[in-house]
């Protein structure tokens, strides 16, 4: 899919889109409907292609997390997380209140929130945090896809989180909200 990209040169404005601007692109045809991307901010923001090890986490966790996850819960896969009008993510994986319509989930109904970072390890322990925590998402996890090492951020303030560690494959993962769900990455295969 050969769509050009640019890159905006620090200190240029630039145009800030909203959710409803993403539609109405999507449906006049500016955005195709198989692209996939984010709008972050109001910036849209290209999302990396899915590679082996990606997928291969991601399933493992899809198929880890569905067997022990409550009954009033939910887990997104993959889900459009509407946060404000100028923010919209798709984590790989979130879990929610079941209760819950999905066009009224917002940051602090976010029990978990997990990105699988192959490509984008960068982004999503970087701008991706800090926008996560802005939003109050109670908990976010990066699994890195090669070494199975997950950063855990706990706590979100406006400054970001209040605790990061990183969990090696071998040590079992326990969201605060769940702590009934232990995972252990490196069993992932």
């Amino acid at each position: 899919m050969g769509v050009a990209l640019t890159r905006a040169v620090d200190g240029f404005a630039r145009r800030a889109f909203t959710v409803n601007d993403v539609f109405r692109m999507i449906d006049a045809g500016v955005i195709g409907q198989d692209e996939k991307f984010e709008l972050i901010e109001g910036e849209i923001v290209p999302v990396s292609p899915r590679h082996d090890p990606h997928e291969r986490v991601k399933s493992g966790l899809i198929l880890t997390i569905a067997r022990r996850l409550p009954d009033d819960l939910w887990l997104g896969v993959r889900t459009s997380i509407y946060l404000a009008e100028f923010t919209f993510v798709e984590p790989d994986l979130c879990i929610y209140d079941r209760a819950l319509k999905l066009n009224e989930v917002k940051g602090p109904d976010l029990l978990l929130l997990i990105e699988v970072a192959h490509t984008s390890r960068v982004f999503d322990l970087g701008v991706k945090a800090r926008l996560y925590a802005s939003y109050g998402v109670r908990e976010y996890w990066v699994v890195d896809a090669e070494t199975r090492v997950t950063t855990v951020h706990i706590g979100p303030t406006a400054a970001g989180w209040a605790t990061i560690r990183e969990v090696p494959p071998t040590e079992f993962l326990r969201p605060t909200a769940l702590p009934g769900l232990g995972i252990r990455v490196g069993d992932i295969d």
